[in-house]
C-alpha cells in the first residue's frame, strides 16, 4: 500500500484520532460532536469488539467508527470466523484476523490487543471453544473495578463470548454482552433466528440467551437494516484521501456480493455493523425496550433495540470522521 505522508485530510485525522485514543491513558476526554449531557458526565464504555470483519464491508466501517469514538475505551478488538457463508475459506477467522490487523494499523491503533477468535463454532452449548479472543475477553473482564462492567459487542457469531462464559462463569456479573443478530417482529412478539450470524454458531448464541443473569442486549436485524449508506456520500467523504479513507472505499468497490442481485452497481448497502456501533455511542438516536426471549430458550427478559434513527447516525458517522 502507498505510503502517504503529506496528505492534510490524513494529517488532521490521525491527530483527532490520537486524542480519541488517549483516553485509554489519560482518562475521559471530552466527547467529539456529542449532544445531549454535558460531556464530563458522559462514562466511557470498556469495550471489546468481536468481529467477523472479512465476511462484508459493513464490519470495516464500523470498526473504523468505533476506533475514533472518544467515549470508547477499546480493550480489544477479536476476529470471529463466519464459515457457513459459500465463499468462505477455510480459515475465515484468519482472514478477519487479517483485515483487524490491517485496521488497526491504518488507524494508528496497534497497541489495542487483537487476538485471534475460534475458527470453528462450538459443538454443543456444553463446549467451549477456547481462544486467544476468549482469553482476552476473561481477563479484561477480571480488571473491571467492583460495580462496572466490561462491554463485549458482537459483530458476529457468539463463539468467543460463550466460550469466554464456559471456561470461566465467574466473569458472569463482570459483562455485557451486546450481539447483533436475529430477526424480532415487534407487531407479534415473535423471533426468527434463520439470520446469518446465528447461523453461524447457533449453539453459541443459545448460551447466551440461556444464561440466566447475563446482561444481554441484541440489535435485531429487524432494526439494524435501516442504516443503508450511498456510494456517492462514501466516495464524497472519503474517497482520494489515503489510509483507511481509501481502504474502506477499495473494500466497497471490490466486495463480491454475490448474494444479492438488486443493485449490481452497489450503490447502496445496509450497514448492519455500524447501526449497533452507533447506538453504543449515541444512545439518544436509538429506542431500547426488555422483551422475552425465544420460545426454545430459557424464560426471560433481554433487551433489544427496536427502532434507530437511521438519518440521525448516518450522519453522526460522517461527522465523526471531519477534522
Amino acid at each position: 500500500m502507498k505510503k502517504i505522508v503529506n496528505d492534510p485530510h490524513r494529517r488532521k485525522f490521525l491527530e483527532k484520532l490520537t486524542w480519541a485514543g488517549a483516553a485509554s491513558f489519560f482518562g475521559t476526554l471530552p466527547m467529539l460532536h456529542a449532544t445531549g449531557k454535558n460531556n464530563d458526565e458522559v462514562k466511557p464504555i470498556s469495550l471489546i469488539i468481536d468481529a467477523d470483519t472479512a465476511n462484508e464491508v459493513d464490519d470495516a466501517f464500523a470498526i473504523a467508527r468505533a476506533l475514533v469514538e472518544p467515549r470508547f475505551d477499546i480493550k480489544g478488538l477479536c476476529s470471529a470466523q463466519w464459515h457457513t457463508q459459500a465463499n468462505a475459506p477455510n480459515d475465515s477467522v484468519g482472514s478477519s484476523q487479517q483485515m483487524n490487523e490491517e485496521l488497526l494499523t491504518l488507524m494508528g491503533r496497534s497497541d489495542i490487543p487483537h487476538p485471534m477468535g475460534s475458527n470453528i463454532p462450538m459443538v454443543s452449548q456444553l463446549r467451549p471453544q477456547p481462544s486467544l479472543a476468549a482469553r482476552l475477553i476473561i481477563e479484561e473482564a477480571h480488571k473491571m473495578p467492583a460495580g462496572e462492567k466490561l462491554t463485549v459487542l458482537t459483530l458476529g457469531p457468539a463463539t468467543n463470548t460463550a466460550s469466554a462464559l464456559l471456561l470461566d462463569p465467574s466473569i458472569l456479573p463482570k459483562l455485557r454482552c451486546c450481539y447483533l443478530g436475529l430477526w424480532y417482529n415487534m407487531a407479534d412478539q415473535t423471533w426468527s433466528k434463520r439470520e446469518f450470524n446465528t447461523d453461524n454458531d447457533p449453539n453459541a448464541l443459545n448460551v447466551l440467551l440461556n444464561t440466566q443473569s447475563l446482561d444481554l442486549e441484541v440489535m435485531t436485524a429487524t432494526t439494524s437494516k435501516a442504516l443503508v449508506f450511498d456510494k456517492k456520500q462514501v466516495d464524497q467523504s472519503f474517497k482520494g484521501k489515503g489510509g483507511v479513507f481509501d481502504y474502506l472505499v477499495t473494500l466497497w468497490e471490490n466486495y463480491d456480493r454475490f448474494w444479492q442481485k438488486k443493485d449490481p452497481e452497489k450503490k447502496h448497502w445496509t450497514m448492519w455493523d455500524v447501526a449497533v456501533i452507533e447506538a453504543l455511542a449515541k444512545p439518544q438516536l436509538c429506542q431500547r425496550q426488555k422483551v422475552i426471549t425465544p420460545h426454545d430458550n430459557f424464560n426471560r427478559e433481554i433487551t433489544i433495540y427496536s427502532a434507530i434513527d437511521a438519518v440521525a447516525m448516518e450522519a453522526d458517522f460522517w461527522a465523526s470522521f471531519e477534522p
